[in-house]
């Protein structure tokens, strides 16, 4: 497995572990990972906390040539807010740990010239699947419905 998967689904593990929505996202830049972090929202009480803008946020401010040239990792395909951010700081290539749980804006960053692969990773389809039988009304509100 990609190491830089490997450290959004520790992430997204992390998450679940505090009682929260098992998404979890790496910032990579040159192959180091700048910014971390997982979907936050029910720990921290947050609005906006999904993986990718935790990630974001963890990374802190950076130059806009840094995210021109980084790579999104994120266990699970990016929401209309996530794919925004994507979209604002340009990140250019995005990969996504499965999109069968949850398909969000792939077709959206395509558009835009966002290189987006998604890995079908049996992990992060499983920690998902297994998350929303257990937890229906968190998730949907996860996801605004």
């Amino acid at each position: 497995m990609d190491l830089f998967m490997a450290a959004a689904i520790a992430e997204a593990e992390a998450g679940l572990a505090e009682g929260g929505i098992p998404i979890g996202s790496a910032l990579v830049h040159q192959g180091k990972i700048v910014g971390r972090g997982h979907n936050r929202r029910v720990q921290r009480g947050s609005a906006i906390l999904h993986g990718e803008m935790d990630a974001l946020e963890n990374g802190g401010r950076l130059p806009a040539s840094v995210y021109g040239e980084s790579v999104l990792y994120t266990t699970l395909s990016p929401c209309a807010m996530c794919s925004g951010a994507i979209l604002l700081y340009r990140i250019p290539r995005v990969i996504v740990g499965e999109n069968v749980t949850f398909m969000g804006e792939e077709e959206l960053l395509r558009s835009r010239g966002v290189i987006v692969e998604v890995l079908q990773d049996p992990r992060c389809i499983e920690m998902m699947r297994q998350f929303i039988l257990e937890n229906p009304t968190l998730w949907n509100e996860d996801i605004g419905v």
